[in-house]
């Protein structure tokens, strides 16, 4: 394993100037999120420009790409068109992992696995792996749903977020079902009142989840995925966020 560290937690900047702020701390493995609404670099914006989206995502400032994260608000067929385009760009890129989101609760399950298996196989054209987040208020907010899906799905992995299963949870479901799937782990600190504080003031166990990692034979990387917070100094977090993880591996 080893620590990565997603373009979000710099998201006010450009994503050249995100990228130089993440080698300045000593980061030397990156996330990129392909977000429509939040990302510096948007998924139609690959679709429509691809040599130039492969050119930025290239000039990296000295850290290489890990993973890509996927979230567009296109429906129907853009959305396979640009998620295509975002999987040309990680095979170009030599990045396996890419994150996409569940459906939300309440959609069809035979919609929600058929819409999965084609992004699986539109992924496996590229060597990519479709790796889906664990996130309240959608359908992979459970465990077992998830198996399910995965089960359904053949080649479909797990982008696992344990601040999902703390956070707004009075009864914490085990994660254990999820942990032989996992192709992609996203890290922050959170309490079960809280979905971000900051590192060492929260519940998330690093120590016990490595392990768990560890014993599936997990050896990719986990991202922190900090977002800036009001009064608090987001270089020293991630700085110490790195640190403490660096020291459990």
């Amino acid at each position: 394993m080893f620590v990565a560290v997603t373009t979000r937690c710099f998201a006010d900047l450009p994503l050249a100037a995100a990228f130089e702020r993440l080698s300045d701390l000593e980061f030397s493995a990156v996330e990129i999120m392909l977000h429509e609404g939040d990302g510096q670099l948007k998924p139609s914006q690959v679709a429509d420009d691809f040599e130039s989206a492969v050119a930025v995502c290239r000039k990296t400032f000295r850290l290489t790409p890990v993973a890509y994260s996927f979230e567009t608000d296109a429906t129907g067929e853009e959305y396979f068109r640009q998620f295509a385009a975002c999987c040309k760009l990680a095979k170009a890129t030599r990045v396996v992992p890419m994150v996409v989101r569940s459906s939300e609760l309440g959609t069809p399950f035979n919609e929600e696995v058929e819409r999965l298996q084609r992004m699986v196989a539109i992924a496996q054209l590229e060597e990519v792996v479709v790796s889906l987040l664990t996130e309240t208020g959608r359908m992979s907010e459970s465990p077992d749903t998830v198996t399910v899906l995965c089960n359904h799905a053949k080649g479909l992995g797990i982008a696992l977020d344990p601040s999902y299963f703390i956070y707004g949870r009075e009864n914490p479901p085990s994660m254990e079902p999820l942990f032989k799937h996992v192709r992609h782990v996203r890290l922050r600190d959170t309490k079960k009142d809280k979905f971000q504080v900051r590192v060492g003031q929260g519940d998330v166990e690093y120590g016990k989840l490595i392990a768990r990692l560890e014993r599936y034979g997990y050896k990719q990387a986990l991202s922190i995925d900090i977002v800036p917070q009001a009064d608090v100094d987001q270089a020293a977090e991630l700085r110490k966020f790195r640190l403490l993880l660096e020291s459990l591996l």
